[in-house]
């Protein structure tokens, strides 16, 4: 019989520790007992541990799922260090070393056995022959559409359950929503699996969002003051990963590219250096980092905004695995913003990944603490600001919010939690279209109590309740806003709600503001508040101001409503209509120049 002292024991003789992480005991003790589980663990959670160490005390070989042949030999090296018998077996191997591990896997000789899922198939019949103790299945967030890194040869893995139905099944992840956690036991056959989540809340990671101007600049200014240490800039494109690196190296830091074009040898001969401490820093798409650990990697830079918050928290989870402090730092610009929308809009499932960029849009726009927006977000409650974010360090101007919310979720409750955040705004605001009217909310009492405000500070307060926990999208029904718990609370209890006046576009801080911004980043700044105010008026774009008068006020930049009035276009009404908003944005994107 395997006891607790049993696997404290094999704890303390192969990996270290005399005491297990937070979940690890109870995660271990189910596959023990032959339950299925699928456990949500923050990278550097030790979440191998809990895979690892069933497998050692069972009888028989675990199969261990795993998507990166860099995870694979991470892994497998270290479980070898630690005095554990494992291997990999990969389609990138010679046949003598595949042969080799197979003769260890039909001989009894292996704890542990690393694939690919697309090696599955191949191995079938051996895996028929010998005694499996378990299955692993990590990173299982690949297996679901919904995920944030779907890959379809995961899919196939549903039938695992079928050939072994009497060995428990592990799945595991960093990162998962509610609609990707039950997409992952449905398609892994385990939907009586004991499901662990692990706390998000990474206390040593220090989070950032500057705006996108200069940032190689920022960057450059930003290692300066850490020489020596290890970190990562993620890109969106291989062009970007490029041109970084060329701007670091002739700043004199040592630093490599890494992205999909390079050959498998390349990369690998990449990520070696980087683990190895040959390379401090490594400028990368998103592809780089999955499963290595990297214990030191002291900072994280996003270059571009990623295009979820699963994405962002799984990268940025890359840095002070080692529990010291890392330092993140997300630049956020509306180009990014643009570029990710193109990216999703010819997807089999593009109104739920915008819905997903929508939020990290949101976070990356947040006026609160983002450590809590962030754990809010995976359905992690937090009342307490960090003190180690930018925002906790310099905080924005707050007010009595808790009328202005108890009218939101009023108006969410009214609409029988079923509509959207751009619905629940005409309503509180009384618009008076035809979506509104066809439904016939007109006729609810909440309709219009909210006239005075403009859409676009209504949309940030409901932001600020989202990330605050009040509120959630349902992102796979049709993004429709439901209350909490917590929004009972306000709405019954009279619990009080702290809201921040919104800062109309984000400010980067004074000894990092860029000297010489260039015309087009204020242009492009100035086509995302027209796209936005045409939004709030259901109008085209062109409509509100065409190209050419932005331009225009681009050149002029006006500073009164008097100037706003000579910019080309503009008439009387457009004028009193929407000068503020455009006054407002020159004059912030002036101040970031001085």
């Amino acid at each position: 019989m395997i006891t607790t002292d049993t696997t404290l024991e094999l704890l303390k003789t192969h990996f270290g520790y005399r005491t297990f992480r937070p979940n690890q005991e109870q995660i271990v003790n189910d596959i023990i007992h032959g339950n299925d589980v699928l456990t949500i663990m923050p990278t550097g959670g030790g979440k191998s541990v809990c895979f690892q160490l069933p497998a050692l005390a069972l009888s028989g070989t675990a199969i261990v799922i795993s998507p990166l042949i860099a995870l694979m030999k991470d892994q497998v090296d270290a479980l070898l260090t630690n005095g554990i018998p494992a291997a990999y077996y990969n389609s990138s191997q010679e046949a003598s070393v595949q042969n080799d591990t197979l003769k260890k896997l039909q001989d009894g000789h292996l704890k542990l056995i690393y694939v690919a899922p697309e090696s599955l198939q191949n191995l079938a019949p051996y895996f028929s022959a010998i005694e499996v103790s378990m299955i692993a299945v990590d990173e299982a967030h690949c297996i679901s559409s919904w995920g944030h890194d779907f890959r379809p040869a995961y899919t196939q893995l549903g039938y695992l359950k079928k050939q072994f139905p009497n060995k428990p099944i592990a799945a595991f992840t960093a990162t998962a929503d509610s609609a990707t956690q039950q997409d992952i036991l449905k398609q892994l056959n385990i939907l009586d699996a004991k499901v662990h989540m692990s706390s998000f809340d990474r206390k040593n990671l220090y989070l950032e969002v500057r705006p996108g101007n200069d940032r190689i600049n920022q960057i450059i200014r930003f290692l300066k003051t850490r020489p020596d240490e290890s970190g990562i800039i993620y890109c969106l494109s291989r062009r970007s990963t490029q041109e970084v690196t060329a701007k670091l190296k002739k700043s004199g830091f040592k630093a490599k590219a890494y992205h999909a074009g390079l050959s498998a040898e390349k990369r690998n001969s990449i990520q070696e250096s980087f683990i190895n401490d040959k390379t401090p820093i490594i400028v990368a798409t998103i592809a780089f980092g999955m499963g290595i650990d990297k214990s030191n990697v002291r900072w994280v830079i996003h270059y571009n905004m990623p295009k979820n918050i699963e994405g962002y928290y799984q990268e940025i989870g890359r840095g002070g695995r080692d529990g010291l402090p890392a330092y993140n730092i997300l630049f956020y610009s509306y180009a990014d913003v643009v570029q990710l929308r193109r990216f999703t809009e010819n997807a089999s499932n593009a109104d739920y990944q915008i819905a997903k960029l929508n939020r990290m849009q949101q976070f990356a726009e947040a006026l609160s603490c983002r450590r809590i927006a962030l754990l809010n977000y995976f359905g992690e409650h937090h009342t307490e600001n960090c003190n180690n974010c930018d925002v906790c360090k310099t905080p924005p101007r707050y007010f009595d919010g808790t009328i202005l919310t108890k009218k939101v979720c009023s108006a969410v409750y009214r609409l029988k939690q079923q509509e959207s955040t751009g619905m629940v705004i005409d309503v509180l605001r009384g618009a008076q279209n035809a979506h509104v009217f066809e439904k016939g909310y007109q006729n609810i009492k909440t309709y219009g109590i909210l006239h005075e405000m403009s859409w676009l500070d209504l949309q940030q307060y409901i932001i600020q309740m989202l990330n605050q926990g009040i509120l959630e999208i349902r992102f796979h029904e049709n993004g429709r806003l439901v209350l909490t718990p917590l929004a009972n609370a306000i709405l019954f209890d009279d619990h009080p709600v702290r809201l921040a006046k919104p800062r109309k576009q984000l400010q980067a801080a004074k000894s990092d503001r860029p000297k010489h911004a260039t015309g087009s980043k204020l242009f492009q700044r100035l086509r995302e508040l027209r796209s936005a105010i045409a939004k709030e008026a259901k109008i085209p774009a062109y409509v509100v101001f065409s190209d050419a008068t932005l331009k225009d006020m681009e050149a002029r930049r006006p500073k009164t409503k008097s100037e706003f009035k000579e910019v080309l276009g503009v008439g009387k009404v457009k004028a009193e209509r929407y000068s503020r908003y455009f006054l407002n944005a020159i004059a912030v994107y002036e101040s970031e120049e001085t």
